[in-house]
């Protein structure tokens, strides 16, 4: 008792710091490790190899592999240019600032479903500011649609965004089940009924400039190899539950395969010698966000183990009782909520063994809950400005530009965009696997 009082106090506190700090969460959460681990090794008089051997048994280094790979190749498919050619062309082609717009923020989509989303940002930013500034009118709301854009299609796909890593982690999902599972349309096609829906939304904010276009000037690419890698990348992921079923190192292994040789091209354009290159990639990867996911496999698997998940499910079924309707709309709206404020990965890592457990509990389809989860958790980060990486990076472009950016200036554009691409989204899910 006296350690399931203990886990659930830092956890509570864990989570409401993780709240107000978006700066140092990998600190964070391994300063509650370490609280963790003492406790376990002193009070609850556990052997100190148990104490460490046990945590570091819960990281999945899978995921870690696949965050990793797919962040190198990432980076060299940015370099290449390749992201910016197809935005001219899109921006090019519109008949209108306001299709251009709503174009862009849908090529946004569809790159953060393979790219990071904050490189997505980073990509189409200049894009954007130009073509505000040749209409004389403020770049915020063209960035936050981009913003938005992005961070809603990075959960379509087994690499687009850490949440989705997790859940097919959790889940044992390959990359080919985020698209059909079960012969059923899976959460893939969720997304993009969302993603319809949402642009529909950026449509009528944006049918108001039907000024033509000051075209953006033509980007010539600097080679078509790491646009390959990236296609060879994903076939591959297709390939891989034939040899690895059970989603347990290849996928990790292709994408750091497929990132190493990505990074040798990159290597190619400059002048550094071998070691210097090697040091400066190895700093360049976002060493945060990689021990922060580490850092939130080993918290959760304590959580798991004091009993904490458990008792989560029992309050969340005394209020659903055996409804599974009202848990799942009360799952995804309350994961709406949540995120737009707390950082989604910590959430939905706690939360998917307890959806799972629910599930399990009400008899329903195992993969109904868990969807719900990823769904409202990954797009409740569109209501804010800090909601998202993705979000705070767009926010800070536009103060480096000279463009204030309001709560209220992003909500009028976060909060529609959410609300119609969670109701299509989550019906969906519920129609397919209710």
């Amino acid at each position: 008792m006296l350690t399931l009082v203990f886990v659930s106090v830092v956890f509570i506190a864990t989570y409401a710091v993780l709240a107000f700090q978006k700066q140092k969460r990998a600190r964070i959460v391994w300063i509650a490790i370490a609280l963790l681990a003492i406790f376990n090794f002193t009070l609850a008089d556990a052997p100190f190899w148990k104490a460490v051997s046990e945590p570091l048994g819960d990281i999945n280094w899978n995921v870690i592999g696949i965050f990793i790979g797919t962040f190198w190749v990432a980076e060299a498919f940015t370099v290449s240019l390749v992201p910016r050619r197809l935005a001219s062309a899109i921006v090019r082609r519109a008949k209108s600032v306001g299709i251009a717009i709503v174009l862009l923020a849908g090529l946004a989509g569809l790159l953060s479903a393979f790219v990071e989303n904050v490189a997505t940002v980073l990509i189409l930013a200049p894009i954007a500011i130009e073509m505000a500034r040749g209409l004389g009118v403020s770049p915020v709301p063209f960035l936050i649609s981009i913003a938005v854009s992005s961070n809603l299609q990075g959960t379509a796909t087994l690499i687009g965004d850490p949440p989705s890593m997790i859940l097919a982690a959790h889940m044992k999902l390959n990359f080919n089940d985020f698209i059909v599972l079960n012969g059923k349309p899976s959460i893939f096609f969720a997304v993009e009924i969302g993603a319809i829906a949402s642009l529909g939304v950026l449509f009528l904010i944006f049918r108001r400039y039907r000024q033509h276009v000051t075209y953006p000037p033509q980007v010539s690419v600097v080679s078509w190899f790491p646009a390959s890698m990236l296609i060879l990348m994903i076939v591959a992921l297709a390939i891989s539950p034939v040899f690895d079923p059970d989603f347990r190192f290849l996928a990790g292994a292709i994408c750091v395969g497929f990132g190493i040789i990505s990074k040798l091209w990159e290597r190619r354009l400059g002048e550094d010698r071998p070691i210097a290159y090697v040091t400066r990639t190895l700093r360049q990867i976002d060493w945060d966000t990689t021990l922060f996911l580490i850092a939130i496999f080993v918290f959760v698997g304590a959580l798991t183990r004091a009993g904490v998940i458990e008792r989560m499910a029992d309050a969340a079924q005394d209020v659903i009782g055996s409804r599974p309707l009202v848990g799942f709309n009360l799952i995804v709206w309350v994961s709406v909520l949540v995120s737009a404020f707390v950082d989604n990965v910590p959430y939905i890592t706690a939360m998917l063994p307890v959806t799972t457990l629910l599930a399990q509990r009400l008899g329903i389809a195992t993969y109904l809950f868990p969807f719900g989860l990823l769904i409202g958790s990954c797009l409740g980060g569109n209501i804010t400005p800090i909601g998202a990486a993705a979000n705070i990076v767009a926010v800070g472009y536009l103060t480096r530009q000279g463009y204030r950016t309001s709560f209220i200036d992003f909500a009028k554009i976060g909060l529609p965009f959410t609300l119609a691409a969670t109701a299509a989204a989550s019906a969906f899910t519920w129609l397919v696997w209710s």
